[in-house]
């Protein structure tokens, strides 16, 4: 599973099918900021594992957003600049023994 920015989704899932992968995904809410997100679910072989974080990694990068920040602590305007990382990926690993289907 791996859970990225709206705005990286449609690259992702191009970049993955392009490669010969498949991607269930849903839109998900959570961080700090409560932004959109999407989860991806991907199921692979063993040996394709690499592969595919390959083809997240080449495809979901950590930006830096800067953001001017009007005040100190005390209240005084200070045109101080902020960053965060935002964007990039978190991928979750599961060792699945078994899939079912149901028709």
């Amino acid at each position: 599973m791996v859970v990225i920015p709206a705005n990286a989704a449609e690259n992702l899932l191009d970049a993955l099918v392009n490669a010969g992968y498949t991607a269930t995904y849903t839109e998900t809410r959570g961080g700090m900021l409560r932004q959109s997100q999407y989860s991806l679910f991907i199921a692979v072989k063993k040996e394709q594992l690499e592969e595919v974080i390959g083809v997240i990694r080449d495809n979901c990068h950590t930006q830096v957003e800067m953001k001017t920040h009007p005040f100190n602590d005390q209240g005084f305007s200070e045109n101080q600049a902020l960053t965060a990382e935002i964007g990039g990926a978190i991928a979750f690993i599961w060792d699945i023994e078994s899939i079912e289907t149901f028709s």
